[in-house]
């Protein structure tokens, strides 16, 4: 009898430390993933996969660590798996859409991203990526009503105004893309990114050349190289920061 409670109690054991270490590979794979350590992340939550097949969490985790790669088709194989297991789950597919965006299979991408939006018609994330696909395949009248949604949803979104702006642009409509490129540097001013877009159209579409060097001034100050390299074409000294 005391052996067989011995016997219990051992197993009792290895079952609580093969949980806390199976926890333990989830958490620091997760951490891993946040901190950028993709390969770590990779490794860390394959191994918590083989306990956990359909840890979706997980999984996701671990497509976006091999998208991040580079691995963009292991990561898109990965999601597939996930969605297997949870067909219904938005976070899922909208880990997929974006991947399958960065594969530029831009129409499967808008087909993933117009499902969410069938389950959830305000989310704004779906929107935008829906709206960037679709302007990519040159369908800019239906980008911008994605677009036009989503701002109304998230008036406060920077990127969100980088993106109609630069849809805008596309349709030849250069002082309404500046406004919204206006708004996203009023809601976000450290994105050097911003500035380069809006100095664009001023150098080349509006011919306000002032303008452009001031906006490519303040990005090269933020470390855009775009910014530097647009100062250096126009024969401008970078100002100190």
């Amino acid at each position: 009898m005391i052996v067989k409670h011995l016997l219990l109690l051992l197993l009792c054991l290895i079952l609580l430390t093969s949980s806390a270490w199976s926890a333990d590979l989830l958490s620091q794979g997760l951490a891993a993933r946040k901190g950028g350590k993709n390969a770590e992340a990779v490794k860390l939550l394959g191994q918590y996969l083989q306990e956990h097949p359909d840890a979706a969490p997980a999984r996701r985790a671990l497509a976006q660590a091999l998208n991040d790669l580079g691995r963009k088709t292991e990561a898109l194989e990965e999601i597939n798996k996930a969605l297997a297991a949870h067909p219904q789950d938005i976070s899922l597919l909208m880990t997929q859409g974006n991947i399958l965006s960065g594969l530029e299979r831009r129409a499967e991408a808008i087909a993933v991203f117009s499902q969410i939006l069938k389950k959830d018609p305000k989310n704004v994330e779906a929107l935008k990526e829906r709206g960037e696909n679709l302007s990519q395949e040159g369908r800019f009248d239906d980008a911008l009503k994605d677009l036009d949604r989503a701002a109304a949803l998230a008036p406060r979104d920077p990127w969100l105004f980088q993106k109609r702006g630069m849809v805008k642009f596309c349709m030849g409509q250069y002082p309404e893309a500046v406004a919204d490129l206006s708004r996203a540097i009023e809601l976000a001013p450290d994105r050097g990114l911003f500035y380069f877009c809006r100095g664009e159209i001023y150098l080349y579409h509006l011919h306000q050349k002032d303008k452009a060097a001031a906006d490519f001034q303040k990005g090269c100050r933020l470390e855009s190289p775009l910014c530097c390299q647009e100062l250096e074409k126009m024969g401008v000294t970078p100002q100190e920061k």
